[in-house]
């Protein structure tokens, strides 16, 4: 039972980080980029609860971000479902515990995200690659990102540890998974 509500909570929680994405966050851009705070949740999930399930709900977020707004279906869903594979390794290797290790993640994360997106984009939607642009992109988004890792990060490690204890530290045939 705690597993379905936790679930619930991380799809309300997708729903409410959407809503801050497209309207909260239009208001409050430097130079017309916003952050994604999808990456700072997929990478979350990805902490807490494993590779497993960084790599699903990557993939599941990402496939309803691409339906929701997306110019082709699976560009997010491979870029969230590698976001969360890597944080899931990234986990075996760092701490996080410590709000400038998990800050640094999310920079390195946002960084992957942004590349893997753009690469993409430039195959798949014919995008030009305009390094210049590319680089302002990816740097504003980083800062972001990591100010609101700073923010954020008691509740995120707060609900992570109980992600994790209800997924990872059970005695579950789904703990496997």
């Amino acid at each position: 039972m705690k597993k379905a509500i936790d679930i619930f909570f991380i799809i309300l929680i997708f729903f409410v980080i959407y809503f801050l994405q497209a309207n909260f966050f239009t208001w409050f851009n430097i130079a017309g980029i916003m952050p994604n705070l999808f990456i700072i949740f997929i990478m979350m999930i990805g902490l807490f609860m494993k590779k497993d399930f960084g790599f699903l709900f990557g993939i599941l977020f990402g496939l309803l971000l691409d339906i929701f707004i997306g110019t082709r279906i699976g560009i997010n869903a491979i870029t969230f479902a590698i976001v969360g594979l890597a944080s899931g390794y990234l986990d075996k290797n760092f701490s996080k515990d410590n709000r400038m290790t998990v800050m640094l993640m999310a920079i390195v994360l946002t960084i992957v995200a942004e590349l893997i997106t753009y690469i993409l984009k430039i195959i798949f939607c014919g995008a030009i690659f305009e390094i210049t642009s590319f680089i302002k992109i990816v740097l504003i988004e980083m800062l972001y990102n990591a100010i609101l890792i700073i923010i954020f990060y008691p509740s995120f490690f707060s609900f992570g540890n109980k992600l994790e204890q209800d997924f990872i530290n059970s005695n579950s045939f789904l703990k496997f998974f």
